[in-house]
């Protein structure tokens, strides 16, 4: 407990150190293994005020992959928890609607999703959870995938509700699912900054840039960071961003940013298994400084996302695709 206290005191001097000095803060979080299952607790509604008095809104962030099986999904519940002990107000939107499984990774019982909410069962703060490391989730389901199909109204009623998270968030994490689909494509076409999981596998190369070109035809002024997951050491990581930025340049005129790596980890098979994130589970661990590092990065703006609203806000931009 006290080395939890102490990561999180000291946390929150590298923030306060940034904002004075634009310097880079991340976060990691302690926390006993193997927790029962978190029962349901949904947010408080939002208040009044917020809407009166509308904040900048949040940066916006699709984690994606080209394929399955690379841990992009630890990646996304392992930052949101390393953003929220920072001090941010992180919500994560399971957008892999098909297989979400964020709080499986969480241990946390969602009886109710977005699906609920476009069925006009529930609002949008009755399945915003407060999920273990302080982040907010929201979890995905298979009703909704196939989002094009859905009536105008429907279409109009999923973007206002999470528009409201824009007035109540810093960061939104989307972890979209794995591919080129419409639904993926239609998170990380119009948020602020994608974030490409990718493993050393040949295959999972080849998807993710694959994800990169089809990104590459939007326009747009996103950012695009490859992350490399379960790496051998650090030169693997950079033989595989290497490969990937050179081509990308060379034939997509395109400049993929280093978002980093985590190393391969046994921690990080533990925690699945015992449903632990492993920032909590085990802080101290290899892979959970990597975390970290990703966070000091978003942050400190490599990798990070346009905060000025500029672009008009990511839900209103969904709201436009759905139109178009």
């Amino acid at each position: 407990m006290s080395l939890m206290i102490d990561q999180a005191e000291q946390l929150r001097s590298l923030v306060r150190e940034q904002q004075a000095r634009q310097q880079p803060a991340g976060a990691t979080a302690a926390a006993s293994a193997a927790p029962p299952p978190v029962s349901h607790q949904s947010l408080p509604p939002p208040q009044a005020s917020v809407a009166a008095s509308p904040r900048r809104r949040a940066s916006v962030i699709a984690v994606t992959s080209g394929k399955g099986g690379v841990g992009k999904s630890n990646v996304a519940v392992n930052l949101a928890i390393a953003l929220a002990s920072a001090g941010k107000e992180v919500v994560l939107l399971d957008a892999d609607l098909g297989l979400a499984n964020a709080d499986v990774l969480c241990n946390v019982d969602l009886p109710s999703n977005l699906a609920h909410v476009i069925a006009r069962k529930k609002e949008l703060h009755e399945v915003l959870v407060k999920a273990p490391g302080g982040f907010g989730l929201i979890g995905g389901a298979s009703g909704l995938a196939r989002m094009a199909d859905l009536s105008d109204y429907d279409r109009q009623r999923l973007v206002d509700a999470l528009g409201l998270l824009e007035q109540q968030a810093d960061v939104i994490l989307i972890d979209t699912g794995a591919g080129i689909s419409p639904n993926v494509l239609s998170f990380t076409r119009t948020a602020d900054h994608v974030l490409v999981v990718t493993t050393p596998e040949p295959t999972a190369i080849t998807d993710a840039y694959a994800v990169v070109k089809v990104l590459s035809k939007d326009g747009g002024d996103r950012r695009i960071s490859l992350l490399v997951n379960q790496v051998r050491s650090l030169n693997e990581a950079k033989v595989v961003y290497g490969r990937i930025a050179q081509v990308a340049k060379q034939f997509l005129g395109v400049s993929v940013l280093d978002g980093g790596h985590v190393v391969a980890d046994e921690s990080v098979v533990q925690a699945v298994r015992r449903r632990t994130p492993f920032v909590i589970g085990n802080p101290s661990s290899p892979a959970s400084k990597c975390v970290t590092q990703l966070a000091m990065r978003l942050q400190q703006g490599v990798a990070g996302a346009t905060m000025d609203g500029s672009n008009g806000g990511f839900f209103s931009r969904m709201g436009r695709w759905f139109k178009g």
